[in-house]
C-alpha cells in the first residue's frame, strides 16, 4: 500500500470522486481520498492522499489556492458558470462596457468580501445539499461568508472575456466571484472556464495527468512521485 501525497492533475469531465475511484484500480488500494473538489468542466491541481495520508486530507482542503479563469461578462446563468441555465442575456450591456470600468471592477475584489454561496453548490442547508435543493426548482436563503482574495490580477482582456488569476482562501467559489464582478459592472457575468494552478505547496507544473500516474505504474516508478507524510508536513513550524 502507498502512504502520502500524489499531485494529480484532473482533466475536464472527470468528478474528484471519478479521479479518487480510477486511482484506486490503478494503485490497487481503496483508501485514497482527495482534498478538495473541483467541478468536473474545471481542471487542475488535485492533490490525492493516500493510505495514512488520508488522515490529511481535511487539512489540505483548508489551503490557499491559486485560480485562473475566464469570466464571461453579459450573461448570466442559474449555477453561475456556462453549463447552466440562461436566466438573463445582457450581452447589449457589456458591449458598452470599456476595458478600464471592466479592470477596476474586477481588481476591486481584492481584500475580503462578503460571498454568498450558490445554490449550485455541496454546502448543507437544513441537512440537505444545496444543489438537491436547486435541482428540484427550490432557493433558500444563503448566510454571506467572508472570503479572503490576497490577490487578483487581470491576464488578458478580450472584451466580454477577461482571464483573471486569482489566490484565495477555503470556500471561496471562483464562479461566484465571476458572477459578483457582473453584477458590480451591472451587465451580469458567468465563469467560462476554471483552471486551479495550486493548492498550498501543490502545483499544476508538478503535477500527474491519470494516464502518467498509469504509465509510471507500469515502470515500477510510481513511488517517486508520491510526497511521505513526513515530506508534506516538513514546510510547518
Amino acid at each position: 500500500m502507498y502512504h502520502g501525497i500524489i499531485n494529480i492533475y484532473k482533466e475536464p469531465g472527470y468528478t474528484s470522486h471519478d479521479v479518487v475511484a480510477r486511482l484506486r484500480g490503478i494503485l490497487r488500494q481503496k483508501k485514497i481520498g482527495h482534498t478538495g473538489t473541483l467541478d468536473p468542466d474545471a481542471e487542475g491541481v488535485l492533490p490525492v492522499c493516500l493510505g495514512m495520508g488520508t488522515r490529511l486530507c481535511e487539512a489540505f482542503a483548508g489551503e490557499t489556492k491559486t485560480y485562473e479563469a475566464v469570466l464571461l461578462l453579459g450573461l448570466v446563468t442559474d449555477t453561475q458558470d456556462t453549463s447552466g441555465r440562461v436566466l438573463a442575456d445582457k450581452s447589449r450591456e457589456a458591449a458598452s462596457l470599456t476595458r478600464d470600468a471592466a479592470e477596476e471592477a474586477v481588481l476591486s475584489f481584492a481584500g475580503g468580501y462578503e460571498q454568498i454561496p450558490p445554490m449550485y453548490s455541496a454546502l448543507k442547508v437544513g441537512g440537505k445539499k444545496l444543489y438537491e435543493l436547486a435541482r428540484q426548482g427550490k432557493e433558500v436563503e444563503r448566510k454571506p461568508r467572508h472570503v479572503e482574495i490576497p490577490s487578483i490580477s487581470i491576464e488578458e482582456m478580450e472584451l466580454p472575456r477577461v482571464r483573471i488569476r486569482v489566490d484565495c482562501s477555503k470556500g471561496t467559489y471562483i464562479r461566484t466571484l465571476c458572477h459578483d464582478i457582473g453584477e458590480k459592472l451591472g451587465c451580469g457575468g458567468c465563469m467560462e472556464h476554471l483552471t486551479r494552478l495550486r493548492v498550498g505547496q501543490f502545483r499544476a507544473e508538478d503535477s500527474l495527468r491519470l494516464d502518467a500516474v498509469e504509465a509510471l505504474r507500469d515502470e515500477g516508478k510510481i513511488a517517486e512521485k508520491i510526497l511521505s507524510v513526513e515530506q508534506v508536513l516538513s514546510i510547518y513550524p
